[in-house]
């Protein structure tokens, strides 16, 4: 196994994680690592939950460095979305680091199940940081 920490996963908990995403499940990895499958079950249950952990943390960060955030409502034409958000940081004083392709994909992929075609149909909150970046999130 490795020997350095990968930020909140341990190296037990990367080498876990790295056979599993392998396609090889527990019992498999156990034999691998020399250990028992409710051993590995254990590791991956501390794993995720330490990567939730690390999840939480960077929203609550990019959270602060919003410069201001926006909802995009059902009902929203995708192709009205990227001036919303243009709109948006122009009045936050804030130079989007994104294009009107990056805002309607980031839309389309990142929020799938928000959007149906061209048609926002859940509400999905916007943030503009300080930085230009933008983050979209569901509601």
């Amino acid at each position: 196994m490795g020997q350095e920490k990968r930020g909140h996963l341990t190296p037990q908990q990367y080498t876990v994680l790295k056979h599993r995403s392998e396609g090889k499940n527990q019992e498999e990895t156990a034999e691998l690592l020399g250990t028992t499958r409710q051993n590995i079950s254990l590791i991956e249950r501390r794993a995720h939950r330490n990567l939730r952990k690390a999840e939480e943390t960077i929203r609550a960060y990019k959270e602060l460095m919003k410069a201001t955030s926006i909802i995009i409502e059902p009902d929203t034409h995708l192709i009205d979305v990227p001036r919303l958000v243009v709109d948006a940081a122009d009045e936050a004083g804030v130079r989007l680091r994104a294009d009107f392709t990056r805002i309607y994909n980031e839309f389309k992929f990142v929020v799938p199940n928000n959007v149906d075609r061209t048609k926002v149909v859940q509400p999905i909150k916007v943030l503009v940081l300080k930085d230009g970046d933008i983050v979209v999130t569901p509601v």
